[in-house]
């Protein structure tokens, strides 16, 4: 039985998809836990989902359990979203009466950008507040869109913003109009509306597809068909027109 007062949950990013981009310290962390906690989704059905499969990989003797999430609500605190929540902080806690000592939620990209890590941490320690939380961090979809395309997400006195397409189209707008460099994440329901706001504003993109992993993909505007839209895990990332070396110091 381990000393309550010594009890984890660690949020751990495993990075945006290919399995050798998870930081050491994550597969450390992973390796060591009690218990592993990941999300499954509508997309996986019953096989593993991203997150589980990146673990896997990285670290194959990890004990994991897998919490359903629905990917199919499109905005607030639904019923579903709660019911979720409860259910990974209810896993925590059952797995803490059993006496684990380190509870972690893997999460594809980083436990503090829109992950579902902070809502399972907030259940959990309005519980057992003196559970300590740990986050791990991991590569963003937005640094990975970058490095794939070779577009620096800013340079010199660049403003970047990332934008959340559920927020709106008139939220992309207003950011298109104020930021240097934007990324737009899930937006691939929306794609050809996305597509339409950055041409009203002049701005030229690139999106990303299943990014660092084998089927990855990556589109110029001009590349996309007329209303195609794209799954989940697609990134859109709009830079400006950079005519010199240094030029944006």
């Amino acid at each position: 039985m381990s000393d309550p007062t010594s009890r984890r949950l660690i949020g751990v990013g495993v990075g945006p998809g290919d399995p050798t981009l998870i930081t050491v310290k994550a597969v450390r962390v992973l390796e060591a836990a009690t218990l592993v906690l990941v999300p499954a989704t509508e997309a996986s059905g019953d096989g593993p989902g991203r997150a589980e499969r990146i673990v896997a990989e990285a670290a194959p003797g990890a004990r994991v359990a897998r919490i359903p999430f629905s990917m199919a609500d499109r905005g607030g605190v639904t019923e579903r979203r709660k019911e979720a929540w409860l259910t990974s902080a209810n896993a925590v806690l059952e797995a803490f009466a059993d006496g684990a000592a380190s509870v972690v939620f893997a999460t594809v990209g980083d436990p503090s950008v829109f992950s579902t890590f902070s809502y399972l941490a907030g259940h959990v320690v309005e519980q057992l507040p003196d559970v300590e939380v740990e986050v791990i961090p991991g590569i963003t979809a937005m640094q990975a869109i970058a490095a794939q395309s070779r577009t620096p997400l800013v340079e010199g006195q660049e403003v970047l913003a990332l934008v959340p397409v559920t927020a709106g189209l008139d939220r992309l707008r207003e950011v298109l109009k104020v930021a240097d460099s934007v990324v737009a994440y899930k937006g691939g329901r929306q794609l050809p509306k996305v597509v339409e706001v950055l041409r009203e504003g002049g701005r030229d993109a690139i999106l990303g597809v299943d990014l660092t992993l084998p089927e990855q993909r990556l589109l110029t505007l001009n590349d996309l068909s007329d209303g195609e839209r794209a799954p989940y895990f697609s990134t859109v990332l709009s830079a400006p027109e950079r005519r010199e070396t240094g030029g944006r110091l």
